[in-house]
């Protein structure tokens, strides 16, 4: 089986690697095909991969090649985890936006609009040529914003495209585990929303839903991550576990000051960070999959640091750093490949799923996966608050979808405007401004 890597010569793609070196059964990987524009962070990476394999029985044959077209010829599956602009481009995003005193993270907000507009249309070429050269595949979509691009994606590949992310499966995790749950894994996690802006409602485990004896005991509530970050307080009121991308959208104010002080963004850290792992692997004495495995355990440990800090949440804990997100991508995998039914919180199209959206667009929902695809589950409705933030960033979405279409200007200025975490009109409009100088990826935008 051929899986190809759209982003091959990423960071986190020896994190896919290393777990398909553990997978053992009949139908597994192969062939790895890693496709990056820059051949020297190929190089960098397949250097990793190569001492990962080192004494692995039938490791996965890797190729690298900077050929989209040749990558994807006759792929099985397609993870797409590029990143249009590089980390360069992160970094832009979050000065542009801090500048004008809104939020530049990469998928919320300011940053996040800017993202998606110079992703979607590099995202729809890959979706099309998919569909000529591999029309059997499944693509898994890692690029952030990643319900953006999937839906963005999925309008030429229909329910083929599946995105994913980690964050739900790591809340629900740790409530499972705070819980006492004997095996975290199998708790029936109740969460709805858009990627990076859901709530889990419920966690069933042994078909009794715990989540109120959580929700009644402040010292439980507060012991992990999200009671931290959030406070007891704001939780019990909103009786549900928000995702902890939605910091950025209850204590706004706070996060972006926070970003506006230190002494580097998270993009500029990631840059900077990446930029001496990639000179680093060029040393021929340098042991590369050490070198790769200390760059990753400083990246882990950091992550949302300014949000814990303004919440005065601390260090992150130990069983938090270990990602997670090559599992779900590689369990999903598995269950379309072989047919092993399982169920993962994942994007794909409503279909119906939650009543205020319609059936077109990309929501993150539990799915009941098998060889047919992933099939979203029937959910309860949003409480208002969480209904009306679900459709203003939907909406907000759709804007950036219509614009990269029709390379309207007008149209990304009011994607900008209409997000609620962006105040003024002319705010939007300095955004545009300042995102289509620093950017040649946003050219196209008249």
């Amino acid at each position: 089986m051929k899986l190809t890597i759209l982003g091959g010569g990423g960071f986190r793609v020896p994190l896919v690697y290393g777990a398909l070196l553990t997978d053992r059964a009949e139908g597994r990987v192969t062939e790895v095909v890693l496709h990056d524009l820059d051949a020297g962070r190929l190089s960098a990476v397949a250097r990793v991969l190569a001492e990962q394999a080192a004494g692995v029985p039938d490791a996965p044959a890797v190729t690298a090649t900077t050929d989209l077209d040749e990558a994807l010829t006759g792929a099985d599956f397609v993870f797409s985890a590029i990143r249009v602009g590089g980390l360069e481009g992160r970094a832009d995003d979050e000065r542009v936006a801090l500048a004008e005193g809104v939020l530049g993270q990469e998928t919320v907000g300011a940053g996040g609009i800017a993202y998606g507009l110079r992703t979607v249309p590099v995202a729809v070429d890959i979706a099309r040529r998919v569909a000529r050269l591999a029309p059997d595949a499944w693509v898994i979509n890692f690029t952030n914003p990643a319900g953006l691009v999937t839906e963005a994606m999925s309008r030429h590949l229909g329910d083929r495209v599946i995105g994913i992310c980690d964050s739900p499966v790591g809340l629900g995790r740790r409530i499972a585990r705070v819980l006492g749950a004997a095996n975290p894994r199998e708790a029936w996690i109740d969460y709805v929303g858009l990627n990076h802006l859901g709530w889990v409602r419920g966690l069933h485990i042994a078909g009794r839903d715990e989540l109120p004896r959580l929700l009644a005991d402040p010292d439980l509530l507060g012991s992990f991550e999200e009671g931290k970050l959030f406070g007891v307080d704001w939780l019990q009121s909103l009786g549900a576990i928000p995702n902890e991308y939605l910091h950025y959208y209850y204590f706004n104010r706070e996060a972006v000051r926070s970003y506006q002080q230190a002494e580097k963004t998270r993009g500029a850290f990631l840059r900077d960070q990446q930029a001496h792992f990639y000179e680093a692997v060029t040393d021929p004495g340098a042991k590369a999959l050490d070198v790769w495995d200390r760059t990753r355990a400083e990246r882990e440990a950091t992550y949302m640091a300014e949000n814990r800090e303004t919440a005065g949440a601390g260090e992150r804990d130990a069983d938090d750093l270990s990602g997670g997100y090559e599992k779900v991508a590689l369990a999903l995998m598995r269950a379309i490949a072989r047919d092993e039914r399982t169920t993962l919180i994942l994007n794909v199209r409503n279909r119906g799923t939650l009543s205020v959206l319609d059936g077109e667009a990309v929501i993150e929902v539990p799915c009941l996966v098998d060889a047919n695809g992933a099939h979203p589950v029937a959910v309860a409705p949003l409480p208002d608050h969480a209904t009306g933030l679900v459709c203003a960033v939907k909406a907000v979405e759709r804007e950036v979808l219509a614009a990269a279409e029709s390379g309207s200007r007008t149209t990304a200025v009011k994607a900008f405007a209409l997000h609620p975490l962006v105040d003024s009109v002319n705010v939007a409009r300095r955004l545009v401004e300042g995102y289509t100088e620093v950017h040649p990826g946003l050219a196209y935008l008249k």
